[in-house]
This record gives structure tokens, C-alpha cells and sequence, in this order.
């Protein structure tokens, strides 16, 4: 019999309506332009997104924590950080090609119907033993509706690719199936005309992928900053990692860290450095 793992307290989690990605990529809009240097994209988006919106719950209850032993720490990361996450998922959408038609549409639909059946099955028998959240996955079940099985095959992604390493040879699913699911519920909302949102104020600049770049990095910088205090905070109890999992774990992912970033106009690759250090007495949070 297999092994259960210990149930993390975070996990993946679906994106967002559009709507509320539309408002809160409105939202951070203004501080794209502030981008400086940015993260190069060379994870996947919308499972990145997924990891980061099933941590912000988490890290919220530790939000006391932060600013009672972290006086130096820039709360505003943790206080934004659903905002950058559904701001750069909503800047994924508007970076990607233009939808398919109707006939495509229809396509589109019924190969995302039936993989979002596929993995939840294969999903819900890897709960059964413990190696992903359950309440996760009962969560991705409910959803109903086009939109909820485009954000679900993103979720089934993000909850496949961050436990990848455990469960890969103990499922039917192959890691290509991971990777279409990360990229056809996307391409799905796209088709179903998710980036037309009325009432939110068109982008303003014209070039979508550094939008999306820029986007992203905010989401990295932010989400750095967070698990750098979660390392701090929960250091004694070493769950740490199972509040604030990296966004980059996953088939093939290296360890994530901060690195150097690029100049916003090179698109050079490497990961984020935060914007400094600080710790309840100005010093580094311990190292991961």
C-alpha cells in the first residue's frame, strides 16, 4: 500500500472569473510601467498563478505574525499579492492569440471537457491516498459551466505539476497531459471572449507580452518577499514550503531563489531578487 503524504496547507487553486482578473490587472496597471527589470518567463503562467492564489489564504493568517516580527517587512507584498497573481493571470490572457471561431470553439470545448474528466479521476484517486489535497480537488469538481472547466483544467495543471515529483508514477496521467491542461484552459477562455470585459478600462499600452512580463514579475517580486517571511515566521515548524509552495516546482523546475533580473528591454533570462532584505531585526530571513 502506498504511503500518504502529509496534506499540505496550501494547494492550487483556480485563477479567478475574468472579471475579477480584468479588475485587478486595472488595478496594478499603473505600477507596470515603474518595472524596471524583469522576470523572464520561464515557468508556466497559469500554474504559477494557481499555486500563488491557493497560498494567499494561508499567508494571510500569518498577516499579525508579519507585522509584529517583521517590522521591516513590506506588508503591502502580502496585502497585494492576490491582486499581482489575477493581474498577471489576466495579462496571460491578453498575450495570447486570438481565438479560434466558433468551429474551433467547439473543438476546444470538448477536448477541454473531456481532459478536465480525466484528471479529476486520476486527480481524486491520488486524494483518496493522500498525495494531493482532497478539499482541493472536491473544489475543482463543483465547478460547472465553460468558464469554471477552462479555470479547473489550469488548477488540475498546477495541482498535477507541484506534486509531479511524488505522483508520477503512480497516475495514468502523462506530463503532457499537465502541460496541454495548463495551456488549453487558457487558450478555452480566450475563445469564449473572456478578455472582453465591460466596464474595465482597456490596457493602455500596446504591446501585450511585456505587459504580461511586467505583470509577472510583480507577482514573483511579491510572492518572493512572502515566502522569504514565511521562511522566517514558520522556520522552527518547517512547513514553510507546504504554506508558500515555490511557483516554480514542477517536472524539470530548478529550485527556486533570487537571482539577478533583467533590464525590462533585454527580455534576458533568471528569476526575481526582491527588492532588499529585512528580518524582525533588519537581517535575512534564513536561507530555504
Amino acid at each position: 500500500m502506498a504511503t500518504a503524504r502529509t496534506k499540505k496547507k496550501s494547494a492550487p487553486a483556480r485563477p479567478s472569473a475574468p472579471d475579477e482578473a480584468a479588475e485587478a490587472f486595472a488595478q496594478i496597471e499603473p505600477e507596470l510601467d515603474r518595472v524596471e527589470k524583469v522576470v523572464p518567463i520561464n515557468v508556466d503562467i497559469p500554474r504559477a498563478v494557481a499555486v500563488a492564489v491557493g497560498a494567499v489564504p494561508h499567508l494571510k493568517t500569518l498577516r499579525a505574525r508579519f507585522v509584529d516580527e517583521l517590522p521591516r517587512f513590506p506588508i503591502e507584498a502580502l496585502d497585494k499579492l492576490m491582486s499581482y497573481a489575477l493581474g498577471a493571470w489576466y495579462a496571460h490572457l491578453l498575450a495570447l492569440p486570438a481565438g479560434p471561431g466558433q468551429e474551433g470553439l467547439k473543438r476546444l470545448l470538448e477536448e477541454a471537457s473531456a481532459l478536465r474528466a480525466d484528471l479529476l479521476v486520476a486527480a481524486e484517486a491520488l486524494a483518496h491516498k493522500g498525495f494531493v489535497d482532497a478539499g482541493r480537488v472536491a473544489e475543482i469538481r463543483s465547478g460547472n459551466g465553460h468558464l469554471d472547466t477552462a479555470n479547473d483544467l489550469v488548477a488540475l495543471a498546477a495541482l498535477f505539476g507541484e506534486s509531479w515529483g511524488a505522483v508520477k508514477h503512480k497516475t495514468t496521467v502523462e506530463w503532457s497531459d499537465v502541460e496541454r491542461a495548463s495551456k488549453l484552459g487558457p487558450e478555452l477562455l480566450v475563445a469564449l471572449g473572456a478578455r472582453n470585459q465591460p466596464g474595465v478600462p482597456a490596457p493602455k499600452a500596446a504591446d501585450p507580452a511585456d505587459r504580461r512580463a511586467r505583470a509577472f514579475t510583480l507577482l514573483v517580486r511579491a510572492y518572493d518577499q512572502c515566502r522569504r517571511g514565511v521562511t522566517y515566521l514558520r522556520w522552527a515548524e518547517g512547513d514553510y514550503d507546504a504554506i508558500a509552495p515555490s511557483l516554480f516546482a514542477g517536472r524539470g523546475a530548478r529550485r527556486a531563489g533570487p537571482v539577478k533580473e533583467e533590464p525590462a528591454d533585454e527580455g534576458a533570462e533568471g528569476e526575481a531578487a526582491g527588492d532588499g532584505e529585512w528580518g524582525a531585526d533588519g537581517g535575512e530571513a534564513p536561507e530555504e
